[in-house]
């Protein structure tokens, strides 16, 4: 097994405050996003929200972990409900000011696909991860 084939992790800094970046990064779903960031429509579905997204759909995914203004996870869950990717989020003070936000998707091989059938979705997880990334950036400094 590619073991290259169960992470993804990106990073970008943002001229904004900790506080700034986290009021969007605690938010489930916020992610899922195309162009720019867009609020969604939540249902709250047991333990797990329904995010419902006019471009690609409904995903249900579970708050995992929130620590203000430093760490948030979340589980995204696959089309069968039940195999899932952690997607975790890490807000980090810079030195010269503004914050950096580090994304890491993990559990890829833990989806009920081949290797063969993975390895796309993994590669364009990568570039859908640094255009979420670009447009978090963009929209938290635009509302400072």
């Amino acid at each position: 097994m590619d073991e290259s084939l169960d992470r993804i992790e990106r990073q970008v800094d943002v001229a904004a405050s900790a506080r700034q970046v986290w009021d969007l990064v605690r938010r489930p779903g916020w992610f899922v996003n195309d162009e720019e960031i867009a609020d969604h429509r939540i249902t709250p579905d047991g333990d797990t929200d329904i995010v419902h997204d006019p471009v690609h759909g409904a995903f249900r995914i579970r708050t995992e972990k929130l620590e203000p203004h430093g760490y948030a996870a979340f589980r995204w869950f696959g089309g069968d409900g039940e195999s899932s990717t952690l997607v975790e989020f890490w807000i980090e003070e810079r030195g010269a000011g503004g914050v950096t936000l580090r994304v890491v998707e993990s559990g890829f091989t833990s989806l009920e696909v081949s290797e063969e059938a993975r390895r796309p979705y993994v590669e364009e997880g990568a570039i859908g991860w640094e255009m979420v990334l670009s447009l978090a950036a963009a929209h938290v400094e635009a509302s400072r």
